[in-house]
């Protein structure tokens, strides 16, 4: 295979020449930091390009107040070590982005990852040269470097949303979105803070900030159903009995539908007594986690009575938070049903609106018109702030992959290609671009516990390609009709697409309305890939 190549530099320092790898890869996040390992101990060379000045992806860029993992820090941790599993110590059962971050430098450095990544280098454009079966990618300061194989590991929420809004710029104040908090903090303390969005976010910001700022107005568009967190330290035996079962913790989590530590209560809730019913909702809210959604009655997160039953389980409890009826009843979802979006884990979130301080504002009902020098303008008000954030979300799975000009080996560009709903097979590959791996979009649920199977998966692939002297793999085209078919129709039968939510583009203007993930759990894309895999790669052409 190729060597890296040291190349000339033009009189700006940047290099005219394409530097030469096997393998590139755009994000040092949790995915791409395996990729580099798992391809490096397979004797490919190899080069992480990431925008960032530092490993961690989601856990480098959401600095803001308040963000922390909603799974358990330990279900979260890589697994491919045991000498790592024993040696890293996770202080919180659910740890803060401060410790996230220390965790991904501690495992760059353990396996000596970031002399292969190029920091603060943003990727622009990448074409398939198909003569020569080569990536060409370009950044924005004109580095080139050509590849043989190129995997997209971007993320799922990292390409950061905020809407059009009349007059964006004008504001004179400081202002920021949750996605690309400063590295040097925010000095909220005594401020006029308007927070815009109530997102998962904005569920972990509000209780923090709050708490510093002289007041707070929080805009909010759609109501969440968001679940006490009840995060604690994690003590010393805890920490002993959590090293001692990770076979057990990593095994249960591959085992459950969403790679999650909990799996549902094979029982029907409308098959139980109202009483047992109810007894169960009760014990599971005073669980951490996401165990009061995902180890529930496995009908409670199905279209139906179940679901509607514990969706005013849950509604009646955020009322009960809220001291205010005018203000619960703003808090309360009534368009959608619980589970129908990804429940945020919250801490002191509702309590955040019984404060003096905290004001909220609903822009159903009052539409923001423009933000304006010195606030925002709603259709009924104007608010003067000192910060403005926006928690207004992100264009997930395909944003960051789409942010990027890529083209296919027909001219054909992946943003056209996807006009219509992402077109791929399995989520890993789509037709027209040979050698590309859009691992990114293919990972949902515990993403660490998801994303190693599928990079292990995808550099197996490479190696497969490697050591039987093929060049390239690219999807059938009947591959990926069927498997956009099997999305849409299977798809149709979840709650994800029975609301509007990032699932399915929905909170992107002009985005087409698709599931942008697998409808399967993560066990049967797992044993999808493996069969794939078993059978030669079934579905791919290799030349």
């Amino acid at each position: 295979m190729a060597s890296s190549q040291q190349t000339k530099a033009s009189g700006n320092g940047v290099s005219n020449e394409a530097e030469q790898y096997d393998v590139v890869v755009i994000g040092a996040g949790v995915t791409g930091l395996y990729s580099l390992y798992c391809l490096r101990q397979l004797g490919f060379t190899v080069r992480v390009l990431d925008e960032a000045s530092g490993v961690g992806g989601t856990w480098y860029w959401n600095r803001y107040p308040g963000c922390r993992f909603d799974s358990e820090s330990y279900s979260y941790g890589f697994s491919f070590s045991e000498e790592l599993l024993q040696e890293w110590d996770w202080k919180e059962h659910f740890s803060g982005q401060p410790e996230n971050e220390r965790y991904l430098n501690y495992v760059a450095d353990k396996f000596d990852l970031k002399r292969d990544i190029q920091f603060n280098t943003r990727v622009s454009k990448a074409v398939y040269d198909e003569p020569k079966n080569r990536w060409h990618i370009e950044t924005l300061d004109g580095r080139r470097y050509d590849a043989q194989f190129f995997i997209t590991a971007v993320g799922l929420l990292s390409a950061g949303y905020i809407p059009d809004f009349k007059g964006i710029h004008s504001f004179q104040g400081k202002w920021t979105h949750t996605g690309r908090w400063p590295k040097e903090g925010m000095d909220l303390a005594g401020k006029r803070v308007g927070v815009i969005g109530t997102g998962a976010t904005a569920v972990q910001l509000i209780p923090i900030i709050a708490q510093e700022v002289e007041h707070l107005t929080v805009f909010q568009r759609t109501a969440n159903f968001c679940a006490p967190l009840r995060n604690g330290l994690i003590d010393d035996e805890t920490q002993r009995e959590i090293k001692a079962n990770y076979p057990e913790i990593f095994k249960r989590c591959n085992e459950t539908s969403g790679s999650f530590m909990h799996e549902f209560d094979p029982r029907s809730a409308m098959e139980v007594s109202p009483e047992e019913r109810l007894e169960q909702y009760e014990k599971l809210w005073e669980e951490p986690g996401f165990k009061k959604w995902l180890s529930n009655f496995q009908d409670c997160m199905a279209p139906g009575e179940a679901n509607e039953d514990y969706t005013e389980f849950v509604q009646n409890k955020i009322r009960e938070r809220v001291n205010d009826p005018e203000v619960a009843e703003m808090l309360v979802p009534k368009d959608h049903t619980f589970g129908a979006k990804r429940v945020p884990c919250e801490t002191g979130y509702y309590e955040a609106y019984n404060r003096d301080n905290v004001l909220l504002v609903d822009v159903r009902k009052a539409p923001i018109e423009c933000i304006t020098e010195t606030g925002v303008k709603t259709a009924n008000a104007e608010y003067e702030f000192d910060v403005i954030i926006y928690a207004t979300g992100y264009d997930a799975v395909t944003g960051a992959l789409l942010n990027i000009d890529i083209h296919g080996n027909s001219g054909q560009t992946l943003k056209e290609k996807f006009v219509d709903g992402p077109r791929t097979y399995m989520g890993i590959q789509s037709v027209g671009f040979p050698n590309l791996f859009t691992i990114n979009a293919a990972s949902v649920g515990n993403f660490v516990r998801a994303a190693e199977p599928l990079v292990e998966w995808t550099t197996e692939c490479i190696r497969y390609i490697r050591d039987n002297e093929y060049t390239r793999i690219s999807p059938t085209l009947e591959a990926e009709d069927a498997w956009v078919k099997h999305v849409n129709e299977d798809g149709e039968k979840t709650l994800r697409t029975k609301t509007d939510n990032w699932f399915i583009g929905a909170n992107i203007p002009g985005k087409a309305r698709a599931l942008l993930t697998a409808p399967d759990s993560a066990p049967a894309m797992r044993a999808k890939r493996a069969a794939v895999a078993a059978n030669g790669y079934e579905g791919f052409v290799l030349d």
